[in-house]
């Protein structure tokens, strides 16, 4: 976080989203809260078929899955027993604990039974979403960067899948994203997560938006 703090392309995009949000009257704020409800709402908890499985981390707690990200991993597993995984890659770096939470991901589901025979690849140099996504496009296109990027399942949290789905399509994903929890849970936690998504959603997009109006590349490739 306090690379973005530093950069001032963020801050950049950061004014854009304000002076719009004041312009509308924060109605631009309303419709992008309204998209993250209705993806988290309404996204699948598989994929149509079988596909290659993203799981994103999320932050541990004393080096093990917190509640979000084992919700997360346990989607992974189940979709593993219904034979819908190609490959699975585990997405997260070093965030604040002795392992990365691919690592640790990794090591949950091995202890609740992964079987043996899914393809596992673990992605340790991420810290947040749109490096995951990078450094999975990285993986996925192989060494010579030649390989052609295949369709992609995005499993993570409800409140934060509009925001891998904008992320991934920038990146050139064909992608659909799964929900980890079986259901939406209108809980205060679960709000203010909607809340921040959108917030996040908007900087992104509308930064982007931006940076393409004014021909500013490395402001748009920075924030998205």
């Amino acid at each position: 976080m306090q690379r973005y703090l530093a950069d001032r392309d963020v801050w950049h995009a950061a004014l854009v989203s304000v002076l719009a949000l004041v312009l509308s009257g924060g109605l631009v704020f309303v419709g992008y809260l309204a998209h993250v409800l209705r993806m988290a709402w309404r996204s699948p908890l598989r994929p149509p078929v079988p596909m290659v499985v993203l799981v994103f981390g999320r932050r541990l707690e004393q080096d093990e899955p917190e509640a979000d990200y084992r919700h997360r991993l346990g989607r992974a597993l189940a979709l593993t027993r219904e034979a819908l995984v190609e490959r699975l890659l585990l997405l997260g770096g070093v965030s604040g604990s002795s392992i990365s939470e691919a690592a640790a991901g990794h090591r949950w589901l091995l202890r609740e039974g992964l079987p043996g025979d899914v393809p596992v690849e673990l992605e340790h140099e991420s810290i947040d979403s749109l490096e995951n996504l990078r450094q999975a496009r990285g993986l996925l296109r192989g060494d010579d960067g030649s390989e052609p990027l295949p369709p992609v399942a995005l499993v993570t949290s409800r409140y934060h899948l509009a925001r891998c789905q904008l992320l991934a399509q920038r990146l050139g994903f064909a992608s659909v994203p799964i929900a980890a929890e079986p259901r939406l849970r209108l809980t205060p936690r679960a709000l203010r997560l909607l809340l921040l998504e959108s917030a996040y959603l908007m900087w992104i997009d509308l930064g982007v938006r931006w940076a393409t109006l004014i021909g500013h590349r490395r402001m748009a490739a920075r924030i998205g």
